[in-house]
């Protein structure tokens, strides 16, 4: 049986989630813009889930813009906020660790005539909240900084960031999107303007999000078309989708005492991990030994291509991944380890295991000694190894 170790990149739909899709996959199909019946029911799905979620973020209902997940929010929240506030300034303030979704869309705004500053981190992916304070000008108008690192899983110290952008009189984003499952997401706590939410990172369906828009924040929307979302964001809204996420993130946030036991349980089996695969010889942590989210290890590999490691992983049945599923493919070392200081030999051989809800303790174990016999394998025999058949001429 696999081992699913990659919760970072997505995770399974819970059963209670379906259960509340279900009807509005269905029977209650209506388009909620619409004014009869069925949309009217519709319409009363939409709102007791943006209730919902506003309640857990202690936001009001009219504040929780929906989405189609993560990406969107960021884009909407970052490109919406800037040309909102251009005609004041056009300077961004972000860290040189955040996910793709923030990273290019501050490329994008840079294309426009904005102008944004990547702040470094130390060697443990933390940003410095003196240096964001001294890295805001008269001309800054948005800083970005993300909740916990989708790569490494570092936490970041928002509520001190979020208390000077307050003092600064900037919009202050953050990509709360690894966090939702796990940590405090109460807005005013934390001090933000802007967060970003996705469902199937916290056991809902995948295609749908959320933007918490504190109230007198002004944006200008990155969709035309309907009235939507407070004419935020066009578009039909994913009825049955919006359903689930709430459902999902109620699950995870509603019952503090159940979100702290499984934070403990999942601490547990992330240190199990840690403590085995760094037994290897030439294996490391990355990222922040102690603020970091409870689900999440990352480790660099000496002698060994991340990309092998985790296909080798697979053909022993267990799912884990080199750093963000939405960099797969490139060749490029992950850009959060070399803004850690790590060299780019070190960063090609990343490792992260994310672990979950059903991950058990001899998960972990087994996990452990997986890593260990696909490691030795590759040392020995580089990425043939893994297909020792085919090296050697046998049919595939």
């Amino acid at each position: 049986m696999s081992i699913y170790l990659d919760h970072a990149a997505t995770t399974p739909l819970r059963p209670e989630v379906l259960s509340a899709m279900l009807p509005y996959l269905t029977d209650h199909f209506g388009n909620p813009s619409s004014i009869h019946g069925e949309g009217r029911r519709a319409r009363q799905g939409l709102d007791e889930a943006r209730e919902t979620i506003g309640g857990i973020l202690g936001a009001k209902p009219r504040e929780v813009v929906f989405t189609s997940g993560g990406s969107e929010s960021d884009n909407l929240a970052l490109k919406g906020a800037a040309w909102a506030a251009s005609a004041r300034g056009r300077h961004i303030v972000t860290s040189s660790i955040e996910h793709k979704a923030v990273m290019h869309t501050c490329a994008v705004l840079e294309r426009s005539g904005f102008s944004v500053t990547y702040l470094p981190v130390d060697r443990y992916g933390r940003v410095d909240p003196a240096d964001v304070d001294a890295a805001i000008t008269d001309h800054t108008t948005v800083v970005s900084i993300m909740y916990a690192s989708n790569e490494v899983g570092t936490l970041q110290p928002i509520a001190e960031i979020g208390a000077i952008c307050r003092q600064r009189r900037v919009v202050f984003h953050t990509d709360a999107v690894q966090a939702g499952g796990m940590l405090p997401l109460d807005v005013d706590a934390l001090g933000v303007d802007l967060l970003s939410l996705s469902a199937h990172k916290v056991y809902g369906p995948k295609g749908v999000g959320a933007l918490f828009v504190r109230q007198g924040t002004s944006l200008v929307p990155q969709m035309q078309g309907g009235a939507q979302e407070r004419q935020r964001r066009a578009g039909t809204e994913n009825v049955a989708g919006i359903v689930g996420f709430a459902r999902a993130l109620e699950l995870a946030q509603g019952d503090r005492a159940a979100r702290n036991a499984e934070n403990a349980r999942l601490a547990g089996l992330r240190d199990r991990l840690a403590a085995g695969i760094t037994a290897i010889d030439g294996v490391e942590l990355s990222g922040h030994p102690t603020e970091r989210l409870a689900n999440s290890a990352s480790f660099l590999v000496a002698a060994v291509e991340g990309g092998d490691l985790v296909a080798g992983l697979d053909l022993e049945g267990v799912a884990a991944s080199t750093g963000s599923a939405c960099t797969t493919g490139s060749t490029e070392p992950s850009h959060v380890l070399l803004a850690m200081g790590i060299s780019a030999e070190r960063a090609h051989g990343s490792l992260r295991m994310t672990a979950g809800r059903d991950t058990t303790v001899g998960d972990a174990d087994r996990a452990v000694e997986a890593v260990r016999t696909v490691v030795a394998r590759l040392r020995s025999g580089g990425a043939a190894a893994l297909h020792p058949a085919a090296a050697h001429g046998a049919p595939a």
